[in-house]
């Protein structure tokens, strides 16, 4: 875990172990930008290992505020980890707050010897004078770093590696039935328990913290009243029946705007990177909110939304706080909302139909399991593949009962496959001098999630059309199949590439109806 007093540079080494800009970076004397614990895998050299970022230490706060429920969740974690990093800024040399988080680390982790280490001592010339005044916090010599240009990396990967070394033949001796050996090694590679990315999104004080908390059965992220508590998307790990998940909880989502600047717009930027990521999104809601406004989701919500269907995310939503509408007064109310939000959601968000609702109290830890059972299920669908033989026996069977507006002018779709999962991808090809309409895209994307059971989960239809009149006879047949095979293969080979692009030998339309 990085430790040591606000703004010494911890979630900039975070960063800089992770190999990526995850932890919000922000200069802010008068203010904590990190509130929660992140937790990711450094890569030091040849090491991997979890790192923690916490938020600021400050010991002279009072138990009810911001800063004293931070620092008690960081007490909280800090009993479960093996080593402590704790940083001192080397411009301002060994400030009392130091000496007061070296006296606090060995109440809350007597255990655990830390590493201390110098940052930002790429701007300073010499630091015997720094390191004799670290040596006053009594956990031996300090290393200097820069987290920000890397200087010192190679010192810190010396000092851990030997640590950490020793960890693991311990770990190891301690428990044989971790190690791989050739008997559990099919049940080690198990491709249906891939991790899952969840991503939860959605307003401000909806209870999206919360929620994690009560999917993770601990407190592991700051909550609270107040407006705005996350501002870092923490990602956390944990195993819900048999597979990993990796849960996000975002902060909340507004609309940018020009006036946004410091830790609120990079939160909204981190928020929207977030949902890239994720494999399914859980929109939060507010019972009580959707009681107010009359209306089952704001613009906001809706945005939210239709983005997770854009990028081909699964969706499931969460309607919270059903907790505030129990009692005979609001019984009426509570039948009316859990009645008329689905519907309502399918009216606004009508490019993905099926979606999953979910009505849930996170305070009280109800619902649950019915969450991450909803969550998987989309997941299993967003990752399903159909083969070849068994969509071109339901096309046949389905094209018969779709209304044609011009019978005469009918396309007609000689083979359908799909090309990738994740979300489901599928190829018309199509021969002839007309294409497949809007309408009829729908159509097939509708049949499609009904007869599969593929709801909540976005569809994507391609088609290709096969422009050249073939000759006659066998060949005319053999022509068509080598036409087909051709554009198949192309598109497979663009598809694992990451793109969908436009072949110069075929005419292509991309149309992508969720």
């Amino acid at each position: 875990m990085l430790m040591g007093r606000p703004n010494v540079g911890k979630s900039a080494l975070y960063n800089r172990l992770i190999r990526r800009r995850e932890a919000l970076v922000y200069n802010t004397p008068d203010d904590h930008v990190t509130r929660d614990i992140r937790e990711g895998i450094a890569k030091l050299g040849d090491l991997r290992f979890n790192v923690l970022d916490s938020a600021g230490i400050e010991t002279e706060v009072s138990s009810g505020t911001i800063l004293g429920r931070t620092t008690a969740m960081t007490a909280n974690v800090l009993a479960r980890t093996q080593f402590a990093v704790l940083i001192i800024d080397v411009r301002a040399g060994l400030h009392p707050l130091d000496l007061e988080v070296g006296k606090w680390l060995r109440k809350h982790a007597p255990q655990i010897k830390p590493i201390v280490v110098m940052n930002k001592s790429e701007s300073i010339g010499s630091l015997d004078e720094v390191a004799s005044e670290a040596l006053a916090l009594g956990f031996g010599e300090p290393i200097a770093i820069s987290a920000e240009t890397g200087l010192g990396m190679t010192t810190l990967y010396e000092v851990l590696r030997p640590l950490l070394e020793d960890y693991t033949v311990e770990m190891l001796n301690g428990s044989q039935d971790d190690v791989l050996t050739d008997e559990n090694l099919s049940d080690e590679i198990d491709e249906s328990k891939l991790p899952l990315q969840l991503a939860i999104v959605g307003k401000p004080n909806v209870g999206k913290s919360t929620l994690l908390n009560a999917l993770l059965e601990e407190e592991r992220v700051l909550v609270g009243p107040e407006a705005g508590l996350t501002r870092d998307a923490v990602r956390v790990q944990f195993e819900f029946q048999g597979r990993t998940v990796y849960l996000v909880d975002t902060a909340g989502w507004l609309e940018r705007t020009e006036r946004d600047k410091g830790p609120a717009s990079l939160s909204i930027m981190q928020s929207r990177k977030s949902l890239m990521r994720a494999h399914v999104i859980a929109l939060v809601l507010d019972a009580e909110e959707i009681i107010k406004a009359k209306c089952s989701m704001t613009h906001s919500e809706v945005v939210i939304a239709r983005r997770a269907v854009e990028e081909g995310r699964g969706l499931v939503v969460i309607v919270n706080k059903m907790d505030r509408l129990r009692g005979r007064e609001n019984s009426e109310m509570y039948k009316k909302i859990k009645e008329a939000v689905p519907i309502e959601i399918q009216t606004v968000i009508p490019q993905i139909t099926g979606i999953p609702v979910v009505f849930i109290s996170a305070l009280e830890g109800r619902g649950r399991m019915e969450v991450m059972k909803e969550v998987t299920d989309t997941y299993k669908r967003w990752c399903s593949r159909l083969s070849t033989g068994r969509l071109n026996r339901w096309l046949r069977k389905v094209m018969s009962r779709h209304s044609w507006k011009d019978t005469a002018s009918q396309p007609k779709i000689k083979f359908f496959t799909q090309v990738k999962a994740r979300p489901p991808t599928f190829v018309a090809f199509v021969s002839g001098k007309t294409q497949l309409l809007e309408s009829d895209i729908r159509f097939l994307t509708r049949s499609l999630k009904e007869d599969f059971d593929l709801g909540g989960t976005p569809i994507r239809i391609i088609q290709r059309v096969i422009p050249r009149a073939p000759p006659s006879g066998i060949r005319a047949s053999i022509h068509e199949i080598f036409n087909i095979l051709r554009c198949e293969s192309k598109l497979i080979h663009e598809t694992r590439l990451g793109k969908v692009t436009m072949a110069p030998i075929m005419a292509m339309t991309f149309v992508a109806i969720s």
